[in-house]
């Protein structure tokens, strides 16, 4: 009887991977689809504005290659987002990971000082912080989940990952509606269906037909 009891937690535990599993199969195509469509959108909007964004990520890269990890201060923001969501138990634990909340709180802030100050330089120096902190909340999210131990086959982190990037660049999108007429976040979001619409469809067709 013991035995049978201790099996079961392990048959439950190799269901849900599978189940994972799978789900992780359809993330992808939505992972690369959202991606290409706010690429493209992104082509809307002018270079003098979306480079400084560009160099933004190439700079976080850089400095977290090669010169220092900044760890202390994603886990700032780790403990900003908890503390903001403690009155939310079911939060508390996810929104560290799917918040970008450096990128949040500067955005806010722009927004605010938008409405009293119109400046080009100051939107391309915005746009420069937004790819720096975009890319830390991505880079030490992506870290942390991978760094957790008793994941076969990395299939929780691909898992959560998957769902963490593609609910980023979605907030990124809805960001960039607001900053910029040219970028639409119904087209870039009608673009990712019809790309991941299109992928499914190339699938289903080699295997079945």
């Amino acid at each position: 009887m013991e035995n049978l009891q201790s099996l079961n937690p392990n048959r439950s535990k190799k269901a849900l991977s599978v189940l994972k599993s799978i789900i992780i199969v359809f993330l992808l195509p939505w992972i690369y689809s959202s991606t290409t469509a706010f690429i493209n959108e992104s082509k809307t909007i002018e270079k003098t504005f979306i480079n400084p964004f560009i160099w933004g990520i190439i700079s976080f890269l850089v400095f977290y290659l090669f010169i220092y990890e900044p760890a202390k201060i994603y886990q700032k923001g780790q403990k900003i987002t908890e503390a903001t969501f403690r009155f939310l138990s079911p939060l508390v634990r996810v929104a560290p990971f799917v918040l970008p909340i450096y990128s949040i709180i500067l955005f806010l802030i722009y927004c605010l000082i938008s409405i009293f100050v119109k400046s080009d330089g100051l939107l391309r120096c915005f746009m420069f912080i937004i790819g720096l902190t975009f890319t830390l909340h991505l880079v030490f999210s992506a870290k942390v989940l991978r760094s957790r131990k008793n994941d076969f086959l990395m299939i929780n982190y691909l898992f959560s990952f998957g769902f963490i990037y593609i609910l980023n660049i979605i907030l990124l999108a809805l960001g960039f509606t607001v900053l910029f007429d040219s970028f639409s976040w119904l087209s870039f979001c009608n673009s990712s269906f019809q790309i991941s619409k299109g992928i499914f469809s190339a699938l289903i067709n080699q295997l079945f037909l």
